[in-house]
């Protein structure tokens, strides 16, 4: 019960349970369906004494009154409903009641002030002369807020609400529960069934309950008096008066007459002071509907005219209003007016859905079309939404009858589209080579705008050469055109160009774009510039310098109105945040970005591949493959060239992982290709470690070989921080992968080198996890070194793939001790070679070994839990070989052991039996008996059970 309606109930509730408290009345008032009847069902339910006798009073009903001298003498609790259609007599005879209401007795009345004969005296006139001993309160109920009409939509719908259909409910229910409820009935009936968005709530209708008393109450004024109430229906929102009259078209006497008529009988109401209309704004639909055609289209004329009038303008409500008169003209010149002034002021969104819908309404106009068009073109390339917009596009650049210049400026923002936020880049590419040379003699600056995006050369495709040819054309295009805003944006792609090449030049040209700038095309030129920029320093490895850049980029992105590029500037956030060790929460960030641009999910290509890369370290192997596949929204060949190389490093190390060595030689031969044809050679930083572990594990050497080699050569002498840390990691496994057939402990003391120098680069940068993966490789290889064993192909490496999962390594010893069924960390420990026999301690190995430790607490402080299983489990190869339980040692009867613990985790993270035995160099049977005893020692009754148990083990 809310705090307002347990204020209503306490007065009576002490009545009731105390004979000797004064006597109360509560008036209870509200419009129809506000839930008056239910406080009084509430009241009913209330406890009293023994005495306590309970009457329900209807009025109006053909029952009549109850007799009143019947409980004169007794405690009595009156429950009087619709007071409103009480007539003269049970007036008297409830004035009566009241009256002589005694200490213990209550009477609560509830009555729809807007029907009262008599407004403000729910008991007539004159008003009633209360006795000195009654209490008398008010209480009024309260709208539902949001909330409330939440949990009513969960209660009655199958489907969840948005939070923009919720809003939308409140919105035109206005909270009354009646109507919620009716409503929401309404939704549950619907097919196809609902699924939870605001167009749908918007599209069901009027509920037959609301619709039937609006209509008594408009059929109940004289002819003369309705079109008062038509000019609201027809408005559909609260009016001043002279509006809502001239709207009528009754004349200023007749209209205000017509007014106070409609506000005594609560046809209309007034929701806000000097503002009229209906209660409830749905009601308004269902008046509309019943208006004969010809009398509302004249009203819609007349209220095109009065809104015309107000300042500022409300352009697209009056764009309606025309287009329902029927006036064509006006209504495509107040269209053109709405767009315009949605863009300017940063609504790109609404004026994409209002052009939307205009040009698609066959028969219009040629020349409309041709100014429409461009508009819309604009809007959706600054804006999020743009899948109709392409095919609405699309169909109109075909139209033989545009202008050329027109036609070219489409092709060129669709082109944009169709790349950028379509991720359709074949089609885009040939769009804008063809807008490029339409516009050349035509209009040189949008020429220059689509040779600078060709000369992007973040889509897979065309060399690093071509895209430096296109930007020459547009740096000529844009001085020829003398367009300030195209020579911004020729700024901004060199800028990026010069970036992403790691060019030393690029932060010099990138303070030459303009954080600040009066004029809005230009500002949103130099965001893009900015947030492009800084998207491709952090791919360099750039954090903290980028920051700035970033920070200037989002900036003048939200002060300028382009979404778009406020949602690259968070894409590149969460890459940043991955990188820079920021994890808490970021699984979540990632989620809620993919959310927000559920209708355009390439915007979020980004979160897609930052979530696959945390399942992958957190062991949920399942839901990384779905995240780096962009969960099947659109195919990962269509990402831009870093996010796909990062994404197939991703699906690389996952393959490795699972032992499928010839698969991740495949994926390693195929993502190679891409970024090698593409030429910018930074970009190959989060593939290169995986391409070559994957093709030296399945024997291709050479080709391991070919790709540190064309690495290197790409890189030269660039600026790339993270790249060169890569490379150095990348020359570390390929000495760890070729050591036994070489030198097998030289190579691999030489691969420890190179590893640690890799982490010291990625330290510095810095980058905590690579630095722990490449910190890791080097213990490693100094433990194996140590121990006289070669690694061999991937043994032991950071796949987590070196044990063979079909044999227990260690003694020969059974995997479960009987001395500690419960514990298995007391069994021999497994070497990284099946077979072998920890070696004796050499000089190097204590402090590879608290490395590795290091390793292990820094996997762990980010939540990287397969990472630390398997730093762990290398940690325990060079644990000495015990004999049963040292005494006073825990049995772990009743509790799980750490071993059991960790294999638990990793099987609740969605690893299976074989995996967590690669992981943890362990024997599939002992990973399945560890999880049998943890299930049975938690309880579990299943896997699924076992995460929600987990919850509570330390």
């Amino acid at each position: 019960m809310n705090e307002t309606r347990g204020s209503a109930l306490r007065p009576l509730a002490r009545v009731l349970t105390d004979g000797r408290t004064g006597p109360v009345l509560l008036f209870v008032e509200g419009a129809a369906g506000t839930g008056k009847s239910h406080l009084l069902q509430e009241l009913a339910d209330l406890p009293g004494t023994a005495e306590t006798v309970r009457v329900r009073w209807r009025c109006g009903t053909d029952g009549g009154p109850p007799d009143e001298d019947a409980h004169r003498r007794v405690p009595t609790l009156w429950l009087v409903d619709d007071v409103h259609r009480a007539d003269e007599a049970e007036l008297l005879r409830l004035r009566r009641v009241l009256e002589a209401l005694e200490p213990g007795s209550a009477a609560a009345v509830a009555y729809r002030p807007e029907e009262l004969p008599a407004p403000g005296l729910p008991l007539g006139a004159p008003p009633l002369t209360y006795p000195s001993r009654l209490t008398v309160l008010r209480h009024r109920p309260a709208p539902w807020d949001e909330e409330r009409v939440r949990r009513a939509a969960a209660e009655a719908l199958e489907a969840d609400c948005t939070d923009e259909a919720v809003r939308r409910l409140r919105e035109l229910t206005g909270g009354v529960p009646r109507v919620v409820v009716d409503l929401l009935a309404v939704l549950g009936e619907r097919h196809p069934p609902f699924t939870g968005t605001a167009a749908e709530v918007e599209a069901a209708g009027v509920p037959a309950r609301l619709a039937e008393l609006v209509l008594s109450r408009t059929h109940a004024l004289s002819p003369a008096h309705r079109p008062v109430v038509w000019a609201a229906a027809v408005l559909g929102e609260p009016a001043g008066r002279d509006e809502l009259v001239a709207v009528s078209g009754l004349g200023a006497a007749a209209g205000g007459d017509a007014l106070l008529r409609a506000l005594e009988t609560a046809a209309l109401a007034e929701p806000a002071e000097g503002r009229y209309g209906f209660a409830i704004p749905l009601a308004a639909p269902a008046v509309r509907a019943c208006v004969p055609g010809p009398v509302r289209q004249d009203l819609h004329g007349r209220a095109a005219r009065a809104l015309g009038r107000r300042q500022p303008v409300p352009w697209a409500d009056v764009a309606e209003h025309h287009r329902a008169a029927g006036d064509t003209r006006r209504w495509l010149g107040a269209v053109e007016r709405a767009a315009e002034s949605a863009a300017a002021s940063g609504r790109h969104e609404q004026a994409v859905a209002l052009l939307e819908r205009t040009l698609a309404t066959p028969g219009l106009p040629p020349r409309s079309r041709a100014r429409l068009a461009p508009l819309l073109a604009r809007s959706a390339v600054t804006g999020l939404r743009s899948d109709r917009t392409v095919e609405v596009l699309a169909q109109i650049v075909r139209d033989a009858s545009l202008p050329p210049a027109v036609r070219g400026e489409l092709r060129l923002d669709l082109g944009l589209m169709l790349c950028n936020q379509m991720g359709r880049f074949p089609e885009g590419w040939r769009m804008l080579e063809i807008a490029a040379a339409e516009l050349r003699e035509v209009r040189p600056g949008l020429a220059a705008r689509a040779m600078t995006a060709l000369s992007s050369p973040y889509w897979p495709g065309s060399s690093l050469d071509v895209h430096r040819r296109w930007l020459a054309e547009a740096t000529a295009a844009a001085d020829v055109s003398g367009d300030e805003p195209m020579r911004t944006a020729v700024l901004a792609g060199r800028a990026g160009l010069a970036m992403s090449c790691a060019d030393p030049g690029a932060w010099e040209l990138a303070k030459e774009l303009p954080p600040e700038d009066t004029d809005p095309a230009c500002a949103r030129q130099a965001a893009r510039g900015l947030c492009n920029t800084a998207d491709f320093a952090v791919w360099l490895g750039f954090y903290e310098r980028a920051e700035d850049l970033l920070a200037a980029g989002s900036d003048l992105s939200a002060r300028s109105g382009a979404p778009y590029m406020e949602y690259n500037a968070l894409g590149t956030r969460l890459l940043q945040e991955w990188w820079t060790g920021r994890w808490p929460g970021l699984a979540e960030r990632c989620e809620e970005f993919v959310a927000a641009t559920a209708d355009m999910p390439f915007i979020a290509s980004d979160a897609y591949v930052v979530r696959g890369l945390l399942a992958v370290a957190q062991g949920d192997w399942g839901e990384a493959v779905s995240w780096l596949s962009q969960r099947g929204t659109f195919g990962t060949e269509k990402l831009p060239v870093p996010l796909g190389a990062t994404a197939a490093g991703g699906m690389i190390r996952l393959a490795l992982a699972r032992q499928e060595v010839e698969a991740a030689a495949e994926q390693a031969r195929a993502a190679w290709a891409v970024v090698a044809g593409k030429g910018v050679w930074p970009w190959a930083a989060e593939l290169a470690p995986w391409a070559v572990e994957a093709l030296s594990r399945a024997g291709d050497g050479a080709a391991a070989h070919a790709v540190v080699r064309d690495f290197s050569r790409g890189l030269g002498r660039s600026d790339a921080p993270a790249a060169r840390a890569a490379l150095i990691w990348s020359r570390a496994v390929l000495a760890e992968t070729e050591a036994p057939d070489r030198e097998p402990r030289d190579g691999l003391l030489r691969a420890a080198e190179l590893y640690r120098e890799a982490a010291a680069a990625y330290a510095e940068l810095p980058r905590p996890y690579t630095r722990a993966l490449t910190a890791e490789g080097a213990a490693r290889c100094v433990l194996a070194a140590d121990s006289g064993s070669g690694a061999g192909p991937g043994a032991g490496s950071v796949t987590g793939a070196g044990a063979d999962p079909d044999t227990e390594p260690g003694s020969g010893e059974s995997p479960v001790p009987a001395a500690d069924p419960g514990d298995t960390a007391a069994s021999p420990a497994p070497n990284p070679t099946p077979g072998s026999a920890p070696a004796p301690d050499h000089p190097a190995t204590p402090a590879a070994i608290a490395e590795l430790e290091d390793c292990a607490r820094s996997f762990t402080e980010l939540g990287a839990v397969w990472d630390a299983a398997r730093a762990r489990a290398l940690l325990r190869t060079r644990l000495p070989a015990r004999k049963g339980r040292p005494p006073g040692r825990p049995s772990h009867a009743d509790e799980l052991s750490p071993r059991e613990a960790e294999v638990a985790q990793l099987a609740v993270s969605g690893l299976t039996n074989r995996e967590i035995a690669a992981t943890l160099h362990l024997s599939p049977r002992t990973v399945e008996q560890h999880i049998a005893r943890a299930m049975r020692k938690t309880g579990a009754l299943s896997r699924r059970d076992l995460a929600h148990r987990l919850g509570g083990t330390p």
